[in-house]
């Protein structure tokens, strides 16, 4: 078959991007045609690919979404295909992978009833509900459990085109057997002395992701764990006003700022700890690649993934509502306890060898092609 793949914007270090890339790449091998469309895209083209870039501009995100919807139905109308999959929200797919939570239910719980008023508002509030109509045909392909029920209750959405997927973590991202020379040869590498501390926050979108939490609880570590403590911030932002708070918190030695970059595994293997304190987070797969990796994790609960670190009694998980000073105790126990980390590292790395947490591309390509039979 013929299979068009739909997403804003490609770069490689994004979760939902590599979860695109691996579902497409899964269709590829199955002997199927891939076509993608994109308004950007960072990064090497794959054999075999399509890759169409639409050369639309607007002033407002709104506008040139909804150019970019009308340029590519008019290439999809002079060049047919048999599957239409959407990685962000939009009318006209066959399927949809859920990778952002439901826009309707933030709308009316996080926003100013005036906000509903907006030409933002409307059109997202319009792409979405294109999808999770009750009379619409889109397969919808979850891959966090607390959504569904908004997406339900927000549209009524009939419960047999939900497909709920299994997470889809990289098998490189498993500890090799030589993960204790990756380790070492890394915090060599990074001049980590033997008893240094190595706290990793990874993710593109540092505000979402809680930065500014971790920075926070960082400089209210004790004395004595401060001074052998350091932080890396890895992803695709602007590290700016970041590192204008370590400045005002006095952190600024003990935080550095890294773009994103293809070597992850190296840095799960090589730290102590994650630290992830997300303002919100549909799935989190950063989370998993740690467990896999056996690196503990700290992590707040609203991230769709964080129960796997709790099913795994690999880390701890910040409940809600989430308090500064809930994570700034949390973070100074969990440093100061050697044997417990080593504990959450052996039953994450055991949990890694029994649950599947692998075959999200698998199962989506399942759905993908099976669609319309």
């Amino acid at each position: 078959m013929q299979l068009a793949f739909i997403l804003y914007k490609y770069f490689p270090f994004g979760g939902l991007q590599r979860d695109f890339m691996r579902i497409a790449l899964e269709c590829q091998r199955r002997g199927h045609a891939i076509r993608v469309y994109a308004m950007i895209w960072e990064g090497e083209v794959p054999d075999g690919f399509e890759v169409l870039i639409a050369p639309v501009k607007a002033l407002f995100n709104h506008t040139r979404n909804e150019r970019f919807t009308a340029w590519v139905d008019a290439d999809l109308a002079r060049r047919p295909v048999d599957r239409v999959i959407g990685f962000n929200k939009m009318p006209g797919l066959d399927v949809y992978y859920a990778a952002d939570p439901c826009f309707e239910d933030k709308a009316q719980t996080l926003r100013n009833p005036i906000y509903r008023r907006w030409g933002r508002y409307k059109h997202f509030a319009e792409y979405e509900r294109a999808v999770f109509d009750p009379q619409a045909k889109t397969e919808i392909l979850m891959i966090s459990e607390v959504q569904q029920p908004l997406f339900v209750k927000h549209y009524a959405t009939p419960a047999e085109r939900f497909h709920l997927l299994p997470p889809g973590i990289a098998a490189d991202r498993r500890a090799p057997a030589n993960a204790a020379a990756i380790r070492a040869e890394f915090r060599e590498e990074f001049e980590l002395r033997p008893d240094e501390l190595l706290l990793v926050q990874i993710g593109s979108g540092f505000k979402t992701k809680g930065v500014d939490r971790s920075l926070k609880a960082l400089a209210a570590l004790p004395r004595e764990l401060k001074q052998r403590t350091r932080l890396l911030v890895i992803g695709q932002d602007d590290p700016k006003p970041f590192k204008l708070q370590t400045k005002a918190l006095g952190v600024s030695s003990m935080v550095e700022f890294l773009k994103g970059r293809s070597d992850i595994p190296r840095f799960l293997l090589g730290a102590d700890l994650l630290i992830h304190p997300a303002y919100n987070e549909n799935t989190g797969t950063v989370l998993l690649e740690a467990l896999v990796a056996g690196l503990p994790v700290l992590v707040s609960d609203v991230c769709g993934y964080a129960h796997y670190i709790e099913d795994a009694a690999c880390g701890c998980v910040v409940p809600s509502p989430f308090e500064q000073a809930t994570l700034d105790q949390l973070l100074a126990q969990t440093l100061a306890d050697d044997e417990q980390r080593a504990r959450w590292r052996r039953n994450a790395l055991a949990y890694a060898e029994a649950a599947d947490l692998y075959s999200m591309p698998q199962k989506a390509a399942d759905v993908i092609l099976a669609e319309g039979k």
